[in-house]
């Protein structure tokens, strides 16, 4: 019941944004530091992303941590950000845990955040495909800059950026599903994915990479 209560305060908050009511990126919803960003997940999503790599701009809806079964698709090894546009939430899926550890890699998601202006036009509420972001030369951003990051450590440090009902800006891939978008982290040239907090007035990354990677 408390999840559903929550979940119809976030969708009334997303109205009242839509509406030029007011702001969510001063915590309305989440000030308290003990808010359970999960509790309002969706149950149903949408189905309108394309194949493509773009960024989709919408509303923070919840924040799922890896493996919570309370939820609907859960991912044992990704946080996924569920983001509502016009009041139908996706899916973005970020990976948290490396997989390179059999190859004597590390477990650690590598992490740094930075202050640039929103790559590729200002934000506007929907899913843009054919648009680009590259951490060198979009960012002028390289691994050294990076720290390596547990995943309990990295949730929380995402977690802790999200304000549940604030615009958001996500950068990331969608291949064939069209309800959720994946690779959030240095992917291909000019197809690098990325958490955009504050899109509209202060943008800030949130950039990850994993330890094989060098650019």
């Amino acid at each position: 019941m408390a999840r559903a209560l929550l979940l119809v305060g976030v969708f009334t908050l997303v109205g009242a944004l839509d509406a030029g009511q007011g702001s969510a990126t001063d915590g309305s919803l989440d000030a308290a530091t003990d808010v359970d960003k999960a509790a309002p997940c969706a149950a149903t999503f949408g189905s309108s992303l394309t194949n493509a790599f773009g960024r989709i701009d919408g509303t923070v809806l919840a924040v799922v941590p890896p493996n919570d079964q309370t939820c609907a698709l859960p991912n044992s090894t990704h946080l996924v950000v569920q983001v509502a546009i016009s009041g139908v939430a996706y899916r973005m899926v970020v990976d948290v845990l490396s997989d390179e550890l059999s190859d004597s890699g590390s477990p650690d998601v590598y992490f740094d955040e930075i202050d640039a202006p929103l790559a590729a036009g200002a934000w506007s509420e929907g899913w843009h495909p054919g648009v680009a972001l590259d951490y060198v030369t979009t960012l002028a951003v390289h691994d050294t800059s990076f720290t390596a990051m547990s995943q309990a450590d990295l949730v929380a440090k995402i977690t802790s950026e999200l304000t549940l009902g604030a615009h958001v800006s996500i950068f990331a891939t969608s291949d064939g599903e069209p309800n959720s978008a994946h690779l959030v982290h240095r992917n291909l040239t000019n197809a690098d994915g990325a958490i955009v907090v504050n899109p509209e007035t202060s943008p800030h990354y949130l950039l990850m990479h994993f330890w094989e990677q060098s650019f």
